[in-house]
């Protein structure tokens, strides 16, 4: 029985390297990632979450500071939402939902179509409490919180996107 499980996990291995899977952090993003994410411009975004999540991704694709030489640029919007729940009987809200979206897009600088684009969302809960200066604090810890995730989530997406067709995108921006 024992064999049978090991020859299953083995044959299950084999299948997943020939359908090209690969591992997102493995060598080949290493090698290739930050290398483009050193080459990607962050458009400054509208308001103050927008200028927390410029700050965020730029920390987190390029710590070394801004590009010398970009040959992408990201652009992105964001909307933010607070919706109350958690009501007790005499009408107040004790919870509430903080929803957070953004839509970008990653083109070459040089011009042409867009490399990537996509849309995130996230919701993050923080309680509605009996001081408004602890209730703000809660709200402001939520949106850093959000604002995180969703830097994150965009580093990911735009790892994947590298990974995925590396070699297609530096023919792109060199047309």
């Amino acid at each position: 029985m024992w064999s049978f499980r090991t020859i299953f996990l083995l044959a299950a291995l084999g299948f997943l390297g020939g359908c090209g899977f690969q591992p997102l952090y493995g060598k080949s993003f290493a090698a290739y990632a930050p290398e483009e994410f050193a080459a990607i411009r962050v458009k400054p975004i509208q308001d103050r979450i927008g200028q927390q999540l410029h700050n965020r991704l730029l920390s987190l694709l390029n710590p070394d500071g801004r590009p010398k030489k970009p040959r992408y640029f990201l652009v992105a919007t964001v909307s933010e939402s607070i919706a109350s729940l958690g009501v007790r009987k005499s009408a107040f809200a004790t919870r509430a939902n903080l929803t957070l979206r953004v839509s970008y897009q990653l083109s070459p600088i040089s011009g042409g179509e867009t490399i990537l684009s996509g849309n995130e969302a996230i919701i993050v809960s923080y309680n509605i409490l009996d001081s408004d200066f602890a209730t703000l604090m809660a709200e402001k810890n939520a949106r850093a919180r959000a604002v995180g995730e969703l830097a994150q989530a965009i580093r990911t997406r735009l790892a994947a996107q590298f990974v995925h067709s590396p070699k297609d995108n530096k023919d792109r921006t060199r047309r």
